[in-house]
Order: structure tokens, then sequence, then C-alpha cells
């Protein structure tokens, strides 16, 4: 008898294959059968107008710390994601000592955006190293989770206080190769680090992975190449383009460690200039190639929406002149933005930046939300409309707005990349430039800014089904067969016999983002943006549904996923 019956759906098997009517039989969490399945089943889903796909994996998450209390990693499994990778920006739970806990949490806090008092609620920092890690995750996901090993963790850990500001002696680096190598051969499935302005701890100091050297990157690069079944991840820039000590370093590395290297994130955007930007960054796939090595950036498959706020002051600190005054504490800052001699010096840092500097546009920024109830009136307005009421310059009025709202009001800024060119652009470089991979959702992150963890559903809704522009086929590879293939992912990524039952059933008519809007569901009372599916009626792992009709079943077949366990190597 089967497991699972999945009865008359239209099978997209992942490969870019066109979708045939079959059946699809699972036992002991594997596919047994596809085509005309006549046997009994446990239970049976009735797959009629909907289409079967393998489960989508997710390479750019931040769900090391959500999983501990939320094994199903909500909303993701909800929008179809079987599998998740974490780890990402040398941002990692695991190793850890109650010293550098001290400091990991409150970074991670603020570097990816998470509620602190969350992460003290959620996290009982019962475990030392990565193997101890995982093996309190193992038996209790809902999903498949695997973990890179964070450059900021390893350096901490080691140099302790010495991490942030400065360079490892000899003695430091030997002692982080060899904490890499323990955490590797305990299951972690890589390398990941930051270079990137834009990673600041919860002091306004930079992340202790930007005081590395260029021979630290590359030695513990070189590590991690010794284990098999492992990949580099890393973050070069915030900026438009990379530098070429940038360029340089990610080919180097890879090259170092015989291993793929992939860098967050690429946004598309029409415009002369953005795609200039463009060619200059895929063009470090290219020194990479002319070495031996392999680069590849992850392209976000939908446009960047974002909502910012001087609350926590992501993203805004990138602004030239506002870092000062955004790694502030919260009440100097609240003091500060609503002092008048520091709002001309914040004007005067912006007047004259170029017209792609898109999130110092204050004048075209959009009021999300807000704390204050007397300020509800004013959800949905742009601000240089009232600016134009007030007779007020928009810094001033966007200011007055936030300071009279404890810094708590929800912005959005212009969005880029929802025009046709984009689009077309985006899935060009999707479907046919292998310098590129779909990714970058940062799920599990910035959980008050970002609504790209549903970016799966989002790409069908409007790339398949609004705007044509991709078969649903197509699309699906660039979620399942295509990721886990790049990472070495054993087993899964295609429905085919044999392989790991991790499936979607959707309705192609109907898939889709949902309406993100704020949850307070956290640990400690934190929130976050969340949105649930439309037209996902399975998500199933390892042959047990984890989803079903949009809701969490509570089920935990999920596993962790380790290097040379889970995954191979990929050979450049």
């Amino acid at each position: 008898m089967l497991d699972l019956l999945i009865r008359g759906g239209t099978v997209v098997d992942g490969t870019g294959r066109p979708g045939v009517r079959a059946d699809v039989g699972v036992r002991d969490g594997r596919i047994v059968a596809v085509g005309d399945v006549d046997e009994q089943a446990a239970r049976t889903i009735d797959a009629d107008g909907r289409v079967v796909t393998p489960g989508f994996v997710d390479l750019h998450t931040h769900y090391d710390p959500q999983v501990m209390w939320d094994p199903a990693a909500t909303p993701s499994s909800l929008h179809g994601v079987t599998s998740v990778f974490g780890g990402n920006c040398g941002f990692s739970i695991a190793p850890i000592t109650p010293e550098a806990a001290d400091y990991l949490v409150p970074m991670l806090a603020r570097v990816e955006g998470m509620p602190v008092e969350t992460l003290e609620a959620g996290l009982d920092l019962a475990w030392g190293g990565f193997g101890s890690w995982l093996d309190r995750l193992e038996g209790r996901l809902a999903v498949n989770a695997g973990f890179l090993v964070g450059h900021s963790a390893l350096r901490r850990v080691v140099m302790g206080e010495a991490a942030v500001g400065e360079r490892a002696t000899p003695d430091q680096l030997q002692a982080m190769v060899a904490l890499l190598g323990q955490s590797i051969e305990a299951g972690g499935l890589g390398f990941s680090s930051t270079f990137s302005a834009s990673h600041s701890d919860h002091d306004g100091h930079p992340v202790p992975s930007r005081f590395a050297d260029r021979a630290e990157f590359l030695a513990l690069a070189e590590a991690a190449g010794r284990f098999p079944g492992t990949t580099l991840e890393f973050i070069p820039s915030a900026g438009a383009t990379f530098s070429d000590e940038e360029v340089e370093l990610m080919a180097d590395m890879s090259v170092a460690a015989g291993r793929a290297l992939n860098w967050n994130v690429m946004v598309v955007a029409a415009g002369e200039q953005a795609r200039a930007g463009r060619q200059a960054k895929l063009a470090a796939s290219d020194v990479a190639a002319a070495r031996g090595g392999k680069v590849v950036g992850l392209c976000l498959p939908e446009p960047m929406r974002m909502r910012l706020s001087f609350a926590s002051g992501f993203v805004l600190d990138l602004i030239p002149g506002f870092a000062d005054v955004i790694h502030l504490p919260h009440a100097e800052r609240r003091a500060a933005l609503a002092d008048p001699a520091v709002r001309e010096q914040l004007k005067k840092a912006t007047a004259d930046l170029p017209p792609q500097h898109s999130i110092s546009r204050f004048a075209q920024f959009t009021v999300a939300d807000v704390g204050n109830p007397s300020l509800q009136g004013l959800v949905g307005r742009v601000i240089g409309d009232v600016a134009a009421e007030r007779g007020g310059h928009p810094l001033d009025v966007l200011l007055d707005i936030v300071v009279d709202d404890d810094l708590a009001t929800g912005l959005e800024p212009p969005t880029i990349g929802t025009d046709d060119e984009s689009w077309v652009e985006r899935v060009r470089l999707l479907d046919s430039d292998p310098r590129v991979i779909a990714g970058g959702s940062d799920a599990g992150a910035h959980l008050d800014m970002m609504k790209t963890f549903a970016c799966h559903t989002s790409f069908f809704a409007e790339a398949v089904r609004n705007r044509g522009l991709m078969s649903l086929e197509r699309a699906v590879r660039l979620f399942t067969d295509a990721p886990a293939r790049f990472y070495g992912l054993r087993g899964r990524g295609r429905v085919a016999e044999g392989w790991f039952a991790d499936l979607v059933v959707l309705d192609p008519a109907t898939v889709g983002p949902g309406t993100v809007a704020p949850r307070q569901d956290l640990p400690g009372g934190g929130w976050r943006l969340y949105s649930e599916a439309t037209g996902i009626d399975a998500t199933i792992v390892n042959g047990i549904e984890i989803v079903r009709d949009g809701k969490v079943t509570g089920e935990t077949p999920g596993t962790t996923l380790r290097s040379g366990r889970d995954t191979e190597t990929v050979v450049l």
C-alpha cells in the first residue's frame, strides 16, 4: 500500500519538460511511481485540474533562529518551499559560546532585522558546536533545512571582542580554519561571509567579517573546499557595481575552494545605467570562469518591494550622511531627527545624489503604516503630497511624522523594476544567463521590511500567468531542479521515481502571493510582515503534508541537510 497517492494532476517534473497527466505514488518518503498508478493508498489527494511540482528550494534565507520555534518556516512553506538554506551572509547561530552569544544575538537582530526580544525569548542557546545545533533540530523540522557556517560567528568564537576592529593573528586564523572544518564535518554546508557596508552591528560598527583581510577569506574558502558537497556564499557590496577588489576576491575564493560562490542579490531595473551596473556585476562571473572558478549571482525573481523604518534604520543607513544618526540609540536618534540643525545636514548630504539613488527620494515615499493612531489618516499618502499641503520640505515633513510616531512609521520607497522592460529582462536573465540563478528571498530576515518571502508564488502569478513571459514548466525549473543541482542536493528538486517526495500541488489559475500584512505572532511579542499564498493546495515534505489547504498541519517530516550526506560535490 502507498502512503500517499496524488491522483489526476499534471506533473511538471522540474526539468523544464512539458507537463504530463500522471498520478504520483509515495511510500516511505520517496516517489515510487509516476504514471497511471492503480494501488491503494493511506491518503489520496485529488489533483484534477491541478499541477504537481517538486517542492521549491530557497537558497538564501535566514531561518536559522526561526526554525527553533517554527518548524514549518512560515510563511515560506505556505508558498510551496520545502527546502531552505540558512547561515547566509556570514551570520549563523552556530558554532557559539555563551560569550559569543552576548554579541551574536543582538548583532543578528540588528543586521537581519529580527526583534531582539524574539530572539531572546525563542532561543535557549543550549548548544555549542555546529553538530550539537543540527542535532537539536533533527526530528523537529517540517521543512528540510541546511545551513552554511557563518564567518562572523567563527570570528567571534575564536577572537572574542577583537573580532570587531582587528585582523586575525596567524594562530587565530588557524583556529578559525579548524573550527570551520569541525563545523562542516558536523554537517555545515560550506562557508558564508560578507564584506558589504550594509552590514553593521548593534553598536554601529562593521560586523566581524568586514575586518578580515584577503588572506583570511581565501584560507577559509580553501578550508571549505576540503570537504565534499560544500559551497560558498558571499555578500560583496550593496552598491550599484562591484569594485575590482571584490571581483578578484570572489574569483579567487571560488578557485581556492574549487567550489561555486554565489552572491546576493541582483535586483533588475530598466534603464541604461541599471543595465551597465548589471553587466559590471555579471563580469565577476567571467573573471572567475577565466581562472577556473565559478561565481553566480542570485537574481531576485520579482521587484524589490521594501518597508523601511527609522526604528530599525536598515538600508536607510546607506544614504550618505545618515549612518551616524541611524546608529544612535533610539531616544538619541529620535531627538537628532527632530533637531533642525541635523535635518539641514541631512538635506545637504542628499541634495546632489543621482536619480538612481531611489532610497533618498523622500518625496516619493509612501506611508505604509503607523503606530500612533492619531497619524492613521496618513497611511497610503505620498510624502510629496503631504509636503505640498503643509508647505514644507519633504524630508522635514517625513521626519515630523516619524518623530511623532516614535520612529515606528513604515515607509515604502519607490519600487523599481515593475515596468514591462524590467520584467522582460528579469525573465531573460533567469531563463538564459548561466551567470545568475533565482534566489535572494531573504525569508526569515528583515521581518519588518522585506516582502520577498513570497517571490516564488509572485513569479508564477506575474511572469507566467499575467504577462506570459515564461512557461510554467520553465518557471518551476527555476525554483526546483536548478537550485537543487547548483548546491548538489541529492534526490531532491524533481518529480521522479526514487527521488524524495518533496512536492507541491498548486492551481495554476490562482497561485499567487496573497496580501502582505503585519502579524504579531513571534516569541516575545514580536511582529513580522506575512502573507498566506493563494492557489497552493498542499506542500509535501518527504511524503507528508506540512501544508494542507493553506494551513500548517503540524507534521514534522523534515530533515537537516548535511554536507556530504545530503549534498554531493558539484564539479565546476
